[in-house]
């Protein structure tokens, strides 16, 4: 049975993470952030995704100097993503980012570390502190040394900024590999309630990043651990959310707009449902591409009679195929037969009446 960890609430911008909030979906532009235009583009087309955190990357001072700018044309909380200079840290509170990202292996200097954390405090902007297994205090380290090391990293900053009366913290431990990072998470999340940020760093293309992400967040989501999640793929950010929306809906932790329940086809399919399956896909992102829904259509297209009517019967619109022909079901209902050249506009049809309802 799925049962939450309880972490400490924080609040970035207008979003709260932590407690028995929901699980917040993250993306990280791709764009330079020194093209203003482009990443505000970027920006407002993943918020429509349902991206609800952006995170930044600020690589010099022309970069961190934007964020202002950025953060007046979006609507969702920005997170500034710093490494080794602590002066763009601080310019970046300066431009009133809503967190910020730091990397332990790469700020090392304790008095940079806190005048960052004093500076943060003033402002009352959140810090995570991000440990990631390519780029730790330690180099080289074998992938069954990584767990252990990078909690006990974990723990040393977190006391470190303790000792500073700084609370408003979030912690990431995200590793390559998929069984280091979920030993990572499991072990600190027994010792500290801190809100904690999950994914599988660099996790590659699709489809090896998109199983990989998967998997890793699955169990640990599966286990209660968890606050807010990114997928990292060698892709569109546009992917990530759209993925990251998927594994959450697959654990019933998020829903998404629709969910298409169709089975891998055998002898028994008279017809090419994997053709009509794809077309069906493509009309399915575009419709929903503008659309915001606070239920998951179940939408059902079988091949045959053996587990289609089940199926159909179980979503809000399905299709049991038969011999050049299929069984429309709404709501659990039969209703027509249909021929398989008109599945997908009979569907869209009643998505459109549906979703003015939703």
């Amino acid at each position: 049975m799925y049962l939450r960890t309880q972490t400490r609430k924080i609040k970035i911008g207008n979003i709260t993470v932590g407690g028995s909030s929901k699980i917040i979906v993250q993306s990280m532009t791709k764009t330079d952030t020194r093209d203003i235009p482009s990443t505000i583009k970027q920006i407002n087309k993943l918020e429509k995704l349902g991206c609800e955190i952006i995170r930044v990357s600020v690589p010099d001072i022309i970069s961190v100097r934007n964020l202002k700018k950025i953060k007046k044309n979006i609507s969702i909380p920005l997170v500034a993503d710093i490494h080794f200079d602590y002066r763009i840290a601080l310019e970046a509170i300066q431009q009133q980012v809503d967190k910020i990202r730091i990397n332990p292996g790469n700020i090392k200097n304790e008095n940079h570390l806190r005048t960052i954390v004093e500076a943060c405090k003033s402002a009352k902007i959140p810090i995570r502190i991000g440990l990631n297994s390519g780029s730790l205090p330690q180099k080289n380290l074998p992938y069954n040394e990584i767990p252990e090391y990078m909690v006990k990293t974990a723990i040393k900053f977190i006391k470190m900024f303790e000792s500073w009366n700084f609370f408003d913290t979030v912690i990431s431990m995200k590793s390559t590999d998929v069984m280091s990072t979920v030993l990572s998470y499991e072990m600190l999340a027994k010792k500290v309630d801190y809100p904690l940020h999950l994914g599988i760093t660099e996790a590659g293309p699709y489809p090896e990043g998109t199983i990989k992400s998967s998997v890793g967040l699955g169990i640990l989501l599966y286990k209660g651990i968890g606050d807010t999640i990114r997928v990292s793929l060698t892709s569109s950010p546009e992917q990530e959310v759209i993925v990251a929306y998927q594994i959450l809906n697959s654990l019933n932790l998020r829903n998404v707009s629709y969910e298409i329940i169709s089975c891998p086809t055998c002898s028994r399919c008279k017809f090419n449902l994997i053709e009509i399956v794809q077309k069906l896909q493509k009309e399915l992102q575009k419709y929903f591409s503008n659309k915001k829904i606070k239920k998951t259509i179940k939408i059902a297209v079988m091949g045959c009679v053996v587990n289609g009517p089940g199926e159909a019967s179980h979503s809000d619109i399905g299709i049991a195929g038969g011999k050049n022909t299929g069984l429309l079901f709404i709501k659990g209902k039969p209703i027509k037969k249909v021929l398989p050249k008109n599945w997908i506009k009979e569907i869209m049809l009643y998505i459109k009446s549906m979703t003015e309802k939703y």
